[in-house]
């Protein structure tokens, strides 16, 4: 990073009175990048993690299987009225404990505090995009699966290919805002000292005490991953736009 040109941009935010000089030390000024990085990971992981599990806890919702759609129902239920932080001191905390207590003959515990984030995150956001894809079955015309039935579709054809794919445009714009709520939602790593943004900036100032000016740039980091989510989001709702519907 150029010096002269960092040095010039602290110099001129002293002038308005904000504090940015932990970006003239080199470790804090790591530290606070590599938050950005693992923020980044965090919602890139978490982001796909959910969307593979919403589709598989839509295909247990609607499946003929009374038992497997209860249980999937009742996860459901429990996940989406509970606080994902309470889930994640759940995971972390106490299922973490005896996992290692479990393995302990065999080895150490895998489950790193990133791994449980961005578990709990994927499944808590899975519930949401799960009920917007059910509801997105529900909406695809009856004279549709009589058709791809007419065509020799069997029932498990017709729901991964001509279900799904329909429910998913349906669905498309409710599961782009759990995203943006996704990306916003990984904050909450810092509670159990993932070195995310969040987590960097608090370990800063706390030494020299400039939250505000990291609390602006932990902001507008923000507004920059989610505005980009509702970007991509925007593209796929154009591009997969069913004629037709909605115009």
């Amino acid at each position: 990073m150029n010096a002269s040109w960092l040095e010039s941009a602290v110099a001129l935010a002293r002038r308005v009175d904000l504090n940015y000089s932990f970006l003239l030390d080199a470790a804090e000024r790591s530290a606070f990048l590599q938050g950005l990085l693992v923020t980044l990971e965090l919602a890139a992981n978490t982001i796909a993690c959910s969307l593979v599990a919403g589709i598989a806890l839509a295909a247990m919702l609607v499946s003929p299987s009374k038992p497997l759609a209860s249980a999937t129902r009742a996860f459901v239920e429990l996940t989406r009225n509970t606080p994902t932080l309470v889930q994640l001191y759940c995971g972390f905390l106490v299922l973490n404990m005896l996992i290692s207590q479990a393995l302990q003959p065999y080895g150490t515990n895998p489950l790193t505090p990133f791994i449980w984030v961005v578990l709990v995150i994927s499944l808590h956001k899975a519930v949401f995009h799960a009920e917007a894809l059910r509801a997105g079955l529900e909406a695809i015309p009856l004279t549709t699966l009589e058709a791809a039935a007419s065509l020799g579709f069997g029932r498990r054809k017709r729901l991964w290919l001509v279900q799904f794919p329909l429910a998913l445009r349906f669905a498309l714009p409710a599961i782009v805002n759990n995203l943006v709520d996704l990306v916003k939602m990984t904050a909450v790593a810092s509670a159990i000292a993932v070195g995310d943004v969040t987590y960097q900036s608090i370990m800063i100032w706390t030494q020299r005490d400039n939250v505000l000016e990291l609390m602006l740039l932990i902001l507008l980091y923000f507004a920059v991953l989610t505005y980009a989510v509702t970007l991509a989001g925007r593209w796929l709702e154009t591009r997969w736009r069913i004629p037709g519907y909605g115009q």
